[in-house]
Formats: structure tokens, C-alpha cells, sequence
């Protein structure tokens, strides 16, 4: 296994109109979550990467299960929780460049991760670990599955990868910035955006973030700046890394999340940190163009064709 992450992923309802959600009569069913996201572009790019997680033993748990597992990810490490519903969210795309999302989540599923939920030997087994802060986020016990799931990672030398992923609304600012900042420190590789820069130390300029995130404990920091692409800073070198342009981002949502895939991707086919990087960048740019989470995540010659400049639209 390349990749193994963990984390809840939902049913994501999408009006099939734009415009305030209260006039929208039909909608679309898909899925999201931040670690299947990865999860997905990772397989897309030819790795194996499998997915932790739980769902209700309801048609939308099964119907995720089915749709993840037909996308090449492994899903042996899922389990049904007989109680507790599977987590529901609404994407309402009012207009261009103005998206916004509601959850509906609350004693879900995937909120009943336990220690116990682990195997030790599937995590052991894997190159890199995915993590994301929303995870820690929906409960008590999903925070203590987290670190027990990092201490196996650790123990048989996976290395972990760290997506802040600031979810505001899930928890106190307080909480929030202390189970984060102890997070990044066991972090091999941490991608906080700007506003994780902002909210866990105040900073907003790229070098003083990373510097932060360094002398915090992390290994190696990837500072995601949107349009702009993403600064890197390891023990060896650092720089930044121009984005590609887009000229109209269709859903800003998941971008991030293309963007740790890439990343890994590029790292697990052995790229220099920065070409892993410019990778990321080309794989996040073309999540934007395309509604959906997953749905815009590329393949193989998609992104080359982007990387390479190609004008490849037309396939006949």
C-alpha cells in the first residue's frame, strides 16, 4: 500500500440549479471528504491507497462504499456501525466563485472511530499516512484514534502527512489550535493554506508560517497559496512554486485535497520536493475546474498535458 488515510466522507447533495438552495427542487448525489479525496486522485494516479473509516448501515453507507471501492481504493478497513447514520452535507453553488457548504454530521457514523477501530498491521504496511484536522474535530474518540493511528505510523516508520483542513464550526478555537498545533508537531510533511497560518499563529506571510510550523516540530512544511501555487521549506532547500492558471474556477472545494495528492504522488514516484510540489499545484488546478470533489480529479496524461501545456480538449 502507497497511502492509507483515514477520516469520515459524506453523501454531498448539489442543487441542479445555482442560486439560493431554498429554490433548488431537484439535487445530485455524490460523494466528498477530504481523505477519500486523496485517496481517490491518488488511485487515479496508478498508486494504492486505502481508506479508514465508518459509515451507518444505510443506503448512503453502502452507496459510498461501492463508489470508493469502484475508484481502486481500498476499503477492507471500513466498518458499519449499526447505530449511527451515515453524514450528510449540501454544496449550494449560489454563483460563480461563491460556494457554500452545510453539514450535517452530528453523531454520525464516522464520529464513533475508536483506537480499537486500528489495524495495526494495514497501517504498518503502508509508504505514507494521511491526516487531515477534521478528523480529531467530530469527537473525543475520533482525536484519541488519530493519535493512537500516528503512534503506529511512527512505529514502524510511515511517514506521516499532516492537512490541517480548518473546520471552524466543528469545535472551540481554543481546542482547535492546541489539538492542531500537536498534530503538525508529529508531522513528517504538514499543508497548511494561509488561514491555518493565520488561526494557529497569527502569521500570514508564507516564510514566517513555515518557520512557525518548524520550530513547532514539523519536518517539512508546504504552504498552500491558492492561484499562487505553494511555498515549500525542508531541512534542505526552499522556494515557491508558481500555480497554473485557471480562467474560471467551476468549485473551489477539494482543491486542497488534490493538491496532498499530488504532492504524494510526485513523492512516491520519487520526484525532487519541489517537482512533487509543482505536481500538486498542476493536480489542484484542475480539481477547480470541475464541480464536485472527486470529480475533477485528473488522470496520468491529464496532468501532463497541463504541466507540458498541451491544448488536448478535443478527444476524437
Amino acid at each position: 500500500m502507497d497511502v492509507v488515510t483515514i477520516g469520515e466522507t459524506m453523501v454531498l447533495f448539489t442543487p441542479n440549479s445555482r442560486g439560493y438552495m431554498r429554490h433548488a427542487h431537484q439535487f445530485s448525489m455524490k460523494f466528498g471528504g477530504a481523505e477519500t479525496n486523496v485517496a481517490v486522485g491518488l488511485s487515479r494516479l496508478g498508486h494504492q491507497a486505502g481508506w479508514i473509516s465508518k459509515v451507518g448501515n444505510d443506503e448512503f453507507g453502502k452507496a459510498m462504499v461501492a463508489f470508493v471501492k469502484g475508484e481502486n481504493v481500498d476499503v477492507s478497513q471500513v466498518k458499519v456501525d449499526q447505530k449511527h447514520p451515515t453524514g450528510v452535507y449540501f454544496k449550494e453553488l449560489r454563483r460563480a466563485g461563491d460556494v457554500r457548504v452545510y453539514y450535517y454530521r452530528k453523531d454520525s457514523a464516522a464520529s464513533r472511530l475508536t483506537p480499537e477501530d486500528l489495524n495495526e498491521e494495514y497501517i504498518a504496511q503502508a509508504k505514507f499516512f494521511h491526516i487531515t484536522g477534521i478528523t480529531p474535530a467530530l469527537s473525543d474518540s475520533c482525536a484519541n484514534t488519530i493519535l493512537a493511528a500516528i503512534k503506529i505510523a511512527k512505529k514502524h516508520g510511515v511517514r506521516v502527512v499532516f492537512d490541517p483542513n480548518l473546520r471552524r464550526k466543528l469545535w472551540s478555537e481554543e481546542k482547535a489550535r492546541s489539538v492542531l498545533l500537536h498534530l503538525a508537531s508529529l508531522a513528517d510533511i504538514v499543508l497548511p493554506g494561509i488561514e491555518e497560518g493565520k488561526f494557529m499563529f497569527d502569521e500570514t506571510d508564507p516564510k514566517k508560517i513555515a518557520d512557525c510550523f518548524l520550530k513547532n516540530g514539523s519536518a517539512n512544511v508546504v504552504v498552500k497559496l491558492g492561484a499562487d501555487g505553494a511555498a515549500y521549506f525542508t531541512k534542505d532547500t526552499a522556494g515557491v512554486i508558481s500555480g497554473y492558471p485557471v480562467e474560471q474556477v467551476v468549485d473551489p472545494v477539494g482543491a486542497g485535497d488534490g493538491f496532498a495528492a499530488g504532492l504524494l504522488s510526485g513523492l512516491l514516484n520519487g520526484l525532487s520536493f519541489p517537482e512533487a510540489v509543482k505536481r500538486g499545484n498542476a493536480v489542484g488546478a484542475l480539481v477547480t475546474m470541475v464541480d464536485g470533489d472527486v470529480e475533477g480529479l485528473p488522470e496520468e496524461d491529464e496532468i501532463e498535458a497541463l504541466m507540458n501545456s498541451k491544448n488536448e480538449d478535443v478527444q476524437r
